[in-house]
């Protein structure tokens, strides 16, 4: 086995139970605001997606959130699709990422672009999320591109996927197939259900997941019951339990606090899940409810590692 590539990688190899969180890059020519999130979650997070194009709208390279991450301090997660590049983009991006300062990778096919806001936009798909996959785990073990050419120095990524433990008709055999492209840590999507979500795990263990890769669970905030329909009823592989929906009803103009103090409990829950590796805490834009709910869990400040 090679050495860890970064932080997150030697963290989840000594079995410590993760954090992670995410930066969404500016609908904008000005890093401000990359540089302002990035600030905000030193000391909370032990590495942070940036996110690539999300609901494919477009916005700022996440090369610039590398970067903006990097100068702050904090090891960066470099989220790419296959929905918008060919194989010598995605090489090439995979090579900048590393040079800015990159060492985990999340491999995703991206949101289709009919839920965007340029619906006559070309998807691309050059690549499967599988390819990318290998890509990726090949230039780290081989040293070389699809096309047998030769990197060197290569970059040596921790390579992730995503998943959605709870979705309806879940398939495990399409995570193990990740994970035999060389997929090494999973982020999943957001999670409400830890009972759910401990039956999932007990279903995976058995098949050997957790054995090859660390998985990190996705916990949001809510910010009200408006919002936690709109998650259950709208966002693929999410479901809000009802009691989650009546206690933001009944909290009022408290909903913020007590959505903090429900994403806590579920933190807490999911510490509680045998093999669980970590926890990926999105605040939706909302750096400031991120650090709340983490110093909450008592997850902060993160260990040094050297």
């Amino acid at each position: 086995m090679s050495d860890p590539a970064g932080r997150l990688e030697r963290l989840a190899r000594s079995s410590r139970f993760v954090v992670t969180a995410e930066v969404v890059p500016p609908r904008s020519a000005d890093a401000t605001p990359l540089t302002r999130q990035a600030r905000e979650l030193v000391g909370y997070a032990d590495a942070v997606n940036v996110t690539d194009n999300p609901t494919a709208s477009a916005r700022m390279s996440p090369l610039a959130g590398v970067a903006a991450l990097s100068a702050a301090g904090i090891e960066p997660i470099v989220q790419m699709t296959t929905r918008d590049r060919n194989r010598l983009a995605i090489a090439a991006d995979l090579l900048g990422a590393w040079a800015l300062g990159a060492r985990n990778l999340l491999c995703l096919s991206g949101d289709p672009i009919t839920v965007g806001d340029d619906p006559d936009a070309a998807e691309v798909r050059d690549l499967s999320v599988l390819e990318l996959v290998r890509l990726a785990a090949n230039l780290r073990t081989e040293h070389r591109l699809p096309s047998g050419a030769e990197v060197d120095p290569a970059p040596r990524y921790y390579v992730g996927v995503a998943d959605s433990p709870l979705a309806r008709g879940y398939d495990a055999g399409r995570l193990e197939a990740k994970l035999d492209a060389g997929a090494r840590f999973v982020q999943t999507q957001i999670v409400f259900d830890v009972d759910a979500l401990g039956e999932w795990a007990d279903a995976v263990r058995a098949r050997g997941v957790f054995e090859r890769a660390a998985v990190i669970v996705g916990v949001t905030p809510l910010t009200g019951a408006k919002q936690a329909r709109h998650l259950d009823e709208h966002l693929p592989g999410v479901s809000v339990p009802a009691p989650i929906v009546e206690a933001l009803d009944r909290a009022g103009e408290r909903a913020g606090a007590e959505g903090v103090r429900i994403a806590t409990a579920i933190i807490q829950g999911i510490a509680g899940v045998e093999n669980v590796g970590g926890v990926h805490v999105m605040g939706l834009g909302r750096e400031r409810v991120v650090r709340q709910v983490i110093d909450a869990a008592r997850l902060a400040p993160r260990p040094v590692v050297l």
